[in-house]
């Protein structure tokens, strides 16, 4: 496109825009309408991501300590858990302050378990250098000796949950596919009617010479500001939404190891996102329409 010209196909894409209003009106709205799933879906998908990084940190072997275990017993054990490979640190927590936290947690009816009647263990708690580690770390606690009463990670709980994150993952990327497919094709088929009624002077002007580009590029122009302004609405919205709620849903996770993206910078990479997928699907969809209306 060169620079003399760049005024007349501006010009030439707002009056296409303005004499055919309700179907540009049409496509602003079906842009509007995937790009507000699309980005809906976007932000979910990223905050599932983090919900899932927040479970890797969190997840720890818990080693129980067998009941009557003697002091030099639980050292001795420590040691051995201190040794084995990818162990980052070791928390020591008592059976009284488990069953403090399970009174915290779930009422002080649990006090009449205080003292000799108490049921729970002492627990040894280990944090791993890398959560893909959390397996093979149990498996040598397990194998200490008849000190360990029993050894917990929550592994199939964990990877059932990381399952149902991939596939979350995997569904809502077809989805925002399909989506972007199905603006293309209407921002297609919009742009076609207006090219089809403008047909004659595209003819016209190759047959006196034109370019394919000089033709072109009004409506390339054209799909690329629709794309744009129906990204707008979408992208105002869902600020707004995120924006409102992300105090209330921080306030009820908070005790909790997991946590929401925050708005800055996640807001304003999505935002960018989602104007650039405006104006590329709406280019897309012009350079589709017209290419057989440019074969005279």
């Amino acid at each position: 496109m060169k620079i003399r010209t760049i005024g007349r196909h501006f010009k030439e894409s707002f009056k296409s825009i303005v004499r055919n209003g309700w179907m540009t009106f049409a496509a602003v709205s079906a842009v509007a309408i995937t790009l507000l799933l699309v980005g809906s879906l976007i932000a979910l998908l990223m905050n599932v991501n983090k919900l899932a990084s927040d479970v890797e940190e969190d997840v720890s072997v818990r080693v129980y300590v067998a009941t009557g275990s003697e002091e030099a017993e639980r050292e001795a054990l420590r040691s051995d858990l201190e040794a084995i490979e990818n162990v980052e640190d070791i928390e020591f927590r008592s059976r009284e302050k488990e069953l403090d936290d399970v009174m915290g947690s779930y009422g002080e009816e649990f006090g009449l378990f205080e003292g000799d009647d108490n049921p729970l263990h002492d627990v040894f708690v280990l944090n791993t250098t890398e959560p893909q580690f959390t397996s093979e770390v149990a498996a040598e606690a397990e194998e200490i000796g008849p000190v360990v009463d029993d050894v917990n990670y929550g592994g199939a709980e964990a990877d059932r949950l990381f399952e149902i994150m991939d596939t979350v993952r995997n569904i809502g990327a077809v989805i925002i596919i399909a989506l972007i497919f199905t603006a293309i094709f209407l921002i297609s088929n919009t742009i076609r009617i207006t090219i089809f009624s403008r047909r004659t002077e595209i003819e016209i002007m190759k047959l006196v010479g034109a370019t394919n580009w000089f033709i072109r590029w009004p409506f390339l122009i054209e799909g690329a500001l629709i794309g744009f302004v129906g990204a707008l609405i979408p992208v105002s919205i869902i600020s707004y939404i995120y924006l409102s709620g992300f105090d209330t849903i921080m306030n009820f996770l908070s005790g909790t190891y997991f946590s929401l993206l925050p708005p800055n910078p996640f807001l304003i990479q999505l935002i960018a996102l989602l104007l650039a997928i405006g104006v590329v699907i709406g280019s897309i969809g012009s350079a589709l329409s017209i290419r057989k209306f440019l074969k005279v």
